[in-house]
């Protein structure tokens, strides 16, 4: 099965044009991909602080800084002509931190403000998150695509730091948890077709054999 490209995959296209040429200005200072993705990582943990402070919109700038940054590791590597797995491996182990980071600032901040709902509504949107990658990743370690869903993690930026920025984290947490977990049961689902079409193929292979 071929999915079709995702969001982030148009992003890419449609932005290389201002990547590839900040790509290649970075690469000339000296600076390695893996050290813009832990610089990018560095940059999430301090939004998410602003945020456990409640200084929401604050935090949503810092966030949507190093997003950006972020975004510039794998443009680095390519230009580098020096992709690799580990590489790949680094980025998407750190995209994992990051969000357990960014979510962590919001349980704080709800913590403090003994809002339990938005406690559990923000546990919620970080199981999501962290199946949606999960699926994904094991999906893939079976031989099996699992690229689909309304809300991968580009698109769960994209809900929450605009509505962070006009003080809105409740509504935020609450989107990403229904629209995070709906994203996970699109990709198991998508899994089952693919698993269910395998076993077809198997089993007319071996009645072909007989």
């Amino acid at each position: 099965m071929n999915p079709k490209p995702t969001f982030t995959d148009k992003l890419r296209i449609i932005f290389k044009g201002i990547l590839d040429p900040i790509g290649t200005f970075l690469n000339r200072t000296g600076l390695t991909p893996n050290a813009i993705t832990l610089l990018g990582l560095a940059g999430t943990t301090v939004g998410a602080y602003i945020l456990a402070q409640g200084k929401m919109t604050t935090g949503a700038i810092v966030l949507f800084f190093a997003v950006i940054i972020d975004a510039f590791d794998g443009t680095m590597a390519r230009l580098r002509g020096e992709s690799s797995d580990f590489g790949a491996f680094v980025d998407s182990v750190s995209d994992r931190y990051a969000e357990f980071i960014t979510f962590g600032g919001l349980l704080y901040y709800f913590l403090s403000q003994e809002n339990y709902p938005g406690v559990m509504v923000t546990f919620a949107a970080t199981a999501g998150s962290v199946l949606v990658s999960y699926i994904k990743a094991r999906a893939e370690g079976l031989g099996f695509t699992a690229k689909v869903g309304i809300l991968t993690r580009v698109e769960r930026y994209v809900v929450l730091i605009p509505l962070l920025l006009f003080n809105q984290p409740f509504i935020a947490v609450v989107l990403i948890a229904l629209l995070g977990n709906l994203t996970a049961f699109q990709r198991i689902a998508y899994v089952r077709t693919q698993g269910h079409e395998r076993m077809r193929k198997a089993r007319e292979a071996k009645e072909y054999l007989h």
